[in-house]
């Protein structure tokens, strides 16, 4: 029997820059792009009370809270708090899987202090990041990473909440499918069209229906109705691709134009891969329309050994896009299955906002 630790750090970004200055606390704020077509990249919990959220455009977020603050990422101080954190975790185990900058699994089974309890750990870690950083994190402690999590969001922010063994498979019974971690919003829809509306639904259903219906993902849901996750806390998770966005001040209809605006986002993703060693076999391309309808157009190369090669399997997947249904938003590309000398740690990429 595991005891896994899921630590998330609260409305982190946000909570960052109101320690930073005490201007901004209480007051409901946005951490991303003020401009029309700009976007969310955090919210405080009070621009949450108004239904703001991450990567929601800053000109909804504005109509939902008028007096909402924006904040330009600092994702430079993020990154060295987010390291603070990473100490701490480490005091207690080696077996830790970071998801992002603000969040992580810990295997403490076995952990470095021999302390027996894996909540009076999650308790001893929270006092420490508040002590270290002057932020607040939430915990979630069970017997696999699929409990941990769905415990560390049931009593945010500042909270701490055990789900046991005797707990687990009733705990999954009443949540709406849409609040499993792992569940999509499309996949929530077409399990709901299915009737399948809560965990005790989706344990109604046989594996081989939620095969059928949901291919390999379907043997997952078929474990985590019933509280069972057996993945591994990995703490050699590599990253998997690597990619930029931005979101336009104006619409662009041009190919020319279009082009220009994809340079620096090769640039920010080769600058990366350079970084760490790699390179990648697979070329992504995302383009979101005047409507917010989205498409991707992805190619398989040979492994991408240069910023010229990635901005010409870009160019080329740009291409292909036109002619433009209508102008263009937002344009990002992505770089994945990644290989090369130095494995990558997953971390978050700064996007352009």
């Amino acid at each position: 029997m595991r005891k896994i630790i899921h630590v998330d750090m609260d409305a982190f970004y946000a909570s960052v820059e109101q320690r930073d200055d005490p201007a901004l606390r209480g007051r409901p704020l946005a951490v991303g792009g003020s401009r029309e077509r700009g976007v969310v990249a955090a919210a405080s919990y009070e621009a949450r009370r108004f239904g703001v959220h991450s990567a929601m455009s800053s000109a909804v977020a504005r109509r939902l809270c008028p007096d909402l603050v924006f904040v330009a990422p600092r994702f430079e101080v993020y990154r060295a708090i987010s390291a603070e954190i990473r100490a701490i975790f480490a005091r207690y185990t080696p077996l830790i899987e970071p998801l992002s900058l603000d969040e992580a699994y810990l295997d403490v089974t076995e952990n470095i202090p021999g302390i027996p309890s894996a909540t009076r750990i999650a308790e001893e870690i929270r006092a420490a990041i508040r002590e270290a950083t002057g932020l607040t994190a939430s915990a979630g402690v069970s017997y696999n990473k699929f409990l941990a999590k769905l415990a560390s969001d049931h009593r945010k922010p500042d909270g701490l909440f055990v789900i046991t063994p005797r707990m687990g498979p009733a705990f999954v019974e009443d949540l709406p499918v849409g609040k499993f971690h792992g569940i999509g919003p499309r996949t929530a829809e077409k399990m709901q069209a299915l009737g399948i509306h809560t965990g005790l639904d989706l344990r109604a259903q046989s594996r081989l229906f939620l095969q059928e219906r949901f291919g390999k993902a379907g043997n997952h849901y078929h474990a985590i109705a019933r509280g069972l996750d057996d993945r591994p806390v990995r703490a050699d998770r590599q990253r998997k691709s690597v990619g930029a966005e931005n979101t336009f001040a104006r619409d662009l209809s041009q190919f020319e134009e279009m082009r220009d605006a994809l340079r620096p986002l090769v640039a920010k993703v080769w600058q990366h891969c350079e970084r760490h060693r790699v390179s990648g076999r697979t070329v992504t391309l995302k383009v979101k329309f005047a409507d917010f309808r989205q498409i991707t157009r992805s190619r398989s190369v040979a492994p991408v050994t240069g910023a010229t090669g990635l901005e010409q399997a870009g160019l080329e997947l740009l291409q292909g896009v036109f002619p433009l249904p209508r102008g263009v938003r937002l344009l990002g590309i992505t770089l994945s299955n990644l290989e090369g000398e130095a494995a990558v740690p997953l971390q978050q990429l700064t996007l352009g906002l």
